[in-house]
């Protein structure tokens, strides 16, 4: 559990603990709160927190002798050795992932701009400063602590009431003793790092959608999303869900092949049916009109932008400095995405007798994606596997899309969603203490319940304020109608 109060501090076995505990007390003299409280280790407050959780007063003294064990080593330096050096390793190394994670969102910011059309060039820049703010505010405020419930379930196993995050850094909150070895990070490294994953889901709805989209009502149909439905679904398995309970065993996502991005592909899907394809995209007799994007090595700054940052995205997602496992994520990690590229330019190259540069960034993120829910599950041969096949699907995925009149300007469905399915799914049959049927009953949950859930919000939206922006501000371009500025203003006019 999260709650220091809860935790026995888990050291490692190579520390061996030879300093007394600084609190103690006469051996014909038992512990009372008073005692306690006046050791300064622990509040009022937190000693009914205590009580409350059933522990008698000479149990609380044993917690408060722990803490005080701690807090001597680290201040007088006689805590180091491999365990704190791990701890303070792994912490850096996840604000440093969280960081990683923050810079994938300039990534899609970049990526999504080159693959639209100059005149909705602000407006898509602007989704992205907004998801990602909006993202990082909402979970302080309800999503941390909806999507981890430690127990407090409104619906159990499926629904707990979210509240803003309190001092993190309270009890053990700050110490090793937060989350042990499996977790060595503290609170607050715990909250930013999740934080950063929170906003990614919105984002990947953000170029499905664009430049046919309301502005108004995209940002509240992202902050419902962000807010709302991502922890709900994720605490169905980060936090301890039913996910996580299955007969069939644990559901297993590493780092969100599912629980992130088919969520957000699925809930793309759902905004766009009901949103409908850009005008002139489809003409009459089954033809479509290409609408390429209007920078394309922005577009390729953007994917490797990405590429870069999942390496924190999947890398992060060890929890610690672990050598062996972040060493093996970070491999697979690269080689998927390496093959989903060449196997997504290879596929396309045959089929459309041209290679297509849209289509092999299309084959990094789908190698990305694929390999996302077992980077520390699979070797590199299962990952070249993996990115392998997620390169040839997301070409077809893309031609199937646009043959059925759905439009996605980036891909975004194909990516995240199909691939995001492939990825979660292809580990029942790969890793033989997963179970298949596990992780078809997560995958349906996640996708499932996104694209219900953007659906509903969506027709909502349609009824009471418009999803779509009218014919004559699509011609125009977001830019202009929605902004009232451009992207790559003409500086040799000369205006009165």
């Amino acid at each position: 559990m999260k709650y220091w109060y809860k935790i026995v501090l888990i050291m490692s076995g190579a520390l061996a603990l030879t300093l007394a505990p600084a609190f103690a007390q006469e051996e014909d003299e038992a512990p009372t709160r008073e005692s306690l409280i006046g050791t300064g280790l622990i509040t009022e407050d937190e000693f009914a927190a205590f009580e409350d959780d059933g522990l008698s007063v000479e149990e609380i003294a044993d917690q408060v002798g722990l803490k005080a064990e701690y807090m001597e080593m680290v201040e007088g330096h006689g805590f180091h050795s491999y365990a704190f050096d791990f701890f303070v390793v792994s912490m850096l190394w996840t604000v440093m992932a969280a960081a990683l994670v923050f810079l994938m969102h300039l990534g899609f910011a970049t990526l999504e701009t080159g693959m639209t059309r100059q005149k909705n060039a602000v407006n898509v820049l602007f989704k992205n400063v907004f998801i990602i703010s909006i993202g990082i505010v909402t979970y302080a405020l309800i999503g941390f602590n909806m999507h981890y419930p430690e127990g407090d379930w409104i619906i159990s196993n499926v629904f707990g009431l979210g509240s803003p995050i309190a001092d993190l850094n309270a009890g053990l909150g700050g110490t090793f003793g937060y989350g042990g070895v499996g977790l060595a990070m503290t609170g607050y490294g715990d909250f930013i790092f999740q934080a950063m994953f929170a906003a990614t889901a919105a984002t990947i709805v953000s170029g499905a959608v664009a430049e046919r989209i309301k502005l108004s009502s995209f940002l509240i149909f992202t902050l419902v999303l962000v807010a709302l439905a991502y922890p709900i679904a994720g605490s169905w398995h980060w936090g301890e869900g039913f996910l996580a309970q299955l007969p069939t065993g644990a559901f297993y996502d590493f780092a969100g092949s599912s629980a992130v991005h088919g969520f957000g592909g699925f809930a793309a899907l759902g905004a766009v049916l009901i949103l409908g394809p850009r005008a002139g995209k489809y003409l009459s007799g089954g033809r479509m009109r290409p609408i390429p994007g209007h920078n394309l090595p922005l577009a390729t700054i953007g994917v490797f932008v990405l590429w870069f940052g999942w390496f924190g995205f999947n890398g992060g997602s060890v929890l610690s400095a672990e050598p062996q496992d972040l060493g093996l994520v970070f491999t697979t990690t690269a080689i998927s995405a390496a093959m989903g590229a060449l196997a997504a330019m290879m596929t396309s190259w045959m089929l459309l007798k041209k290679p297509d540069i849209t289509m092999a960034l299309n084959g990094v993120l789908g190698g990305l994606v694929g390999i996302t829910a077992g980077a520390d599950a699979v070797g590199p041969w299962g990952a070249l596997f993996i990115g392998l096949v997620a390169g040839v699907i997301v070409v077809f995925s893309i031609i199937f899309f646009d043959k059925v009149k759905i439009d996605d300007p980036v891909g975004a469905i194909s990516v995240h969603g199909i691939c995001g399915i492939w990825g979660t799914v292809v580990l029942g049959f790969m890793v033989e203490d997963i179970s298949i049927v596990s992780q078809v009953i997560g995958t349906v949950a996640f996708c499932g319940f996104a694209f219900v859930v953007a659906v509903v919000i969506a027709l909502i939206l349609k009824a009471l304020m418009g999803f779509r922006v009218s014919p004559e501000e699509e011609e125009e371009g977001l830019d202009l109608s929605e902004h009232g500025e451009e992207a790559y203003p003409d500086f040799g006019k000369v205006t009165g």
